[in-house]
């Protein structure tokens, strides 16, 4: 369902600042022991970050879609279009993520998997800009 601060703007947006500012600190972690060639370090740091994207990141996103998307669509059903929208985001999310584990796994930190972790930046970035602006501006 989510808690109060999920149905305020200045609330929910601190979550979101939050989510991102850790992850983009935890790649830039993971960076810059590849750089300094500490890669046994870098690994573990690669799987804290994808620990930090399941529950942080997701976690608020299942938050979002197990209550708060349904209040908004059931307030103003002109919303539905957009939840959908949202939610496709949080898909998007999740399959980076999966594909970042088995990348991981699979071949270890490549140029690819780096690419990835700033894939999930950015969609996450537009995502919550996004759906700020949907579900919480009033339209003009």
């Amino acid at each position: 369902m989510g808690g109060p601060s999920l149905r305020q703007l200045h609330a929910h947006h601190a979550i979101h600042q939050g989510g991102l500012s850790g992850a983009l600190d935890k790649t830039r972690e993971v960076e810059e022991l590849l750089e300094a060639k500490e890669f046994k370090v870098a690994r573990q740091a690669a799987d804290h970050l994808i620990e930090y994207w399941e529950t942080r990141i997701l976690s608020h996103a299942d938050a979002e879609e197990e209550g708060f998307y349904q209040e908004m669509v059931e307030k103003k059903p002109e919303l539905q279009e957009a939840v959908v929208k949202l939610t496709r985001d949080h898909d998007l999310l999740r399959i980076i993520v999966k594909e970042l584990k088995a990348g991981i796994r699979e071949e270890g930190l490549t140029p690819e998997v780096l690419q990835q972790f700033h894939a999930l930046l950015v969609v996450n970035a537009i995502h919550s800009r996004e759906e700020e602006r949907l579900l919480f501006e009033e339209p003009s």
